[in-house]
């Protein structure tokens, strides 16, 4: 970068609107509500509020699980938050997660209501209560939440970092892409050389390590994130691509995917999930895809 295009920041930081890129409206720096807005209440236990990221997927995924398991009690609504129209900002989205972001959980099944917010405490919080894809045995445990808390601290350098720069920032900048590829790199070696030796994160068992790293790292190297498959050359890491291919081929996980999903083919795109037969009737192309 040469000395005349250098930038040089202010003394004093000052927020100019808008910032450019796509999803620039999502971001600011305050925090709080913007419009008064309650959320809607079906008629399950649990009651979820998201849109179908990866970070929503993690959800998803798990409930589809249990329920695949028999857990009836599991049963869930799904709202869309559509994050590029600001309802992340509305007064009852901000009640449920004061962060604004998406996914956040309401529990009906207690009194009152239990907010849970943070995809990773969503997750150990339905694994806890249903006694569910977290090991029992202290130290598969303790592995199993070492690779979850692994994926909370370490996937912001690919979404919002990597992600940002190569697909979403308003123009290309060498340094920010090619700081954030070697990262991303980085981590898909560690998971790589893990997963060499063990058919999941945790050993032989899948866990909501698996259900919170997949939608990350295992659609990323199925070629599902940013279109950065050839430029991050994913297919060097066959150990992951073995894992994510198996979690892949989990009817669950297909499901999961699903809900809350706004774009991708009509037919993978459930916007809104209220019952179990909502995958044969309420998907996009059932519906129209103008809804």
């Amino acid at each position: 970068m040469s000395d005349q295009n250098q930038y040089v920041p202010p003394k004093v930081w000052k927020w100019e609107q808008p910032s450019g890129g796509a999803f620039a409206s999502i971001n600011r720096p305050v925090a709080g509500a913007t419009h008064e807005k309650p959320l809607p209440v079906g008629e399950h236990p649990f009651q979820l509020y998201s849109m179908g990221t990866p970070n929503g997927v993690k959800v998803t995924a798990m409930f589809e699980e249990l329920l695949a398991l028999g857990h009836r009690d599991a049963e869930y609504d799904a709202w869309l938050i559509r994050i590029g129209e600001g309802d992340q900002f509305g007064s009852g989205f901000v009640e449920a997660n004061p962060n604004s972001k998406i996914p956040a959980l309401m529990d009906h099944s207690t009194q009152p209501p239990t907010r849970v917010f943070e995809s990773g405490a969503i997750l150990l919080y339905l694994a806890e209560k249903f006694g569910e894809f977290l090991p029992a045995d202290h130290a598969t445990r303790t592995e199993t939440l070492n690779w979850l808390f692994w994926q909370m601290g370490s996937v912001p350098f690919v979404g919002g970092g990597f992600g940002h720069f190569y697909a979403y920032a308003p123009e290309k900048l060498e340094y920010p892409i090619d700081r954030y590829a070697m990262e991303t790199k980085r981590q898909l070696d560690v998971l790589d050389r893990h997963l060499a030796d063990n058919r999941y994160l945790a050993g032989d068992d899948y866990t909501i390590a698996d259900i919170a790293n997949w939608p990350w790292y295992g659609q990323l190297v199925l070629g599902r994130l940013y279109d950065a498959g050839e430029f991050l050359q994913v297919h060097e890491y066959s150990h992951v691509q073995r894992w994510a291919r198996e979690i892949d081929a989990r009817p669950a996980v297909q499901r999961g995917r699903m809900v809350n999903r706004t774009f991708g083919e009509p037919e993978i795109q459930l916007h809104e999930r209220h019952s179990a037969s909502d995958f044969k009737t309420q998907t996009q192309d059932k519906i129209g895809t103008d809804q």
